[in-house]
């Protein structure tokens, strides 16, 4: 590796040059710049979700019954926006 170059190497011992000067911008091989959004768990015990993830610090945003046999419940983890 040099200054502002890294070379990764396939499994088929090819290699691709990768600049820091590249039109997308700094590349940092090994990260990928995702975010964990939503995630939809069914649960039975919407109480003992509640207390579980409350204890844990999370926030909850929302909390409401779309009907009566359906609600919908919401945290955010810590350092979440």
């Amino acid at each position: 590796m040099t200054d502002n170059h890294v070379t990764l190497k396939g499994p088929d011992k090819s290699s691709t040059e990768i600049s820091s000067e590249s039109p997308i911008g700094t590349m940092h091989p090994g990260k990928v710049g995702m975010k964990l959004q939503i995630v939809v768990i069914p649960v039975s015990d919407i109480h003992r979700v509640k207390r579980f993830y409350g204890d844990l610090g999370w926030r909850l945003d929302v909390d409401c019954a779309a009907q009566d046999d359906c609600r919908l419940t919401r945290f955010a983890a810590v350092g979440c926006s």
